[in-house]
């Protein structure tokens, strides 16, 4: 028998309007948004360490009195491997993030997210599509020599 102040969902579970689910939609949208956070993190180390790459051998090489590289490319292909792997792990994590978040304010979750979503900033959202860029500059400037 349904509780009179629950909403039925898809099918898979009931939705209970309280304090305790509400509090509990809460803690996975927070917990959505720190895990946001660890793939920014990541990909910042993994741009990062791309380009550092990139840069250091080439500095490695005009230095005198150093063997040249047995293979010349492979730090420029492994730096370009580091930066793409970064821009695409952030790509897919900004697609999952859009997607459950429009999970958690839709359907039965409605009635226990909250009055309304209008005026609901995501500033990690904000800092992914910038370091989308700044990782799409670096892969360009490597890939064409710019820097």
């Amino acid at each position: 028998m349904a509780n009179p102040g629950s909403s039925p969902s898809a099918g898979r579970f009931e939705v209970r309007v309280t304090s305790d689910s509400h509090f509990s939609w809460i803690r996975t949208r927070l917990s959505i948004e720190r895990t946001m956070m660890s793939w920014i993190r990541t990909a910042t180390a993994l741009i990062g360490f791309g380009f550092a790459i990139v840069q250091f051998f080439e500095r490695l090489e005009q230095m005198p009195g150093v063997r040249p590289a047995a293979y010349p490319g492979a730090a420029r292909d492994l730096g370009l491997a580091l930066i793409g792997c970064g821009v695409l792990a952030l790509l897919i994590a900004v697609w999952q993030y859009l997607w459950i978040i429009r999970y958690l304010w839709g359907g039965s979750f409605a009635p226990i997210a909250g009055p309304t979503r209008e005026g609901v900033q995501a500033p990690v959202i904000v800092i992914a599509v910038l370091l989308i860029g700044i990782g799409l500059f670096a892969f360009f400037a490597v890939l064409l020599r710019l820097v």
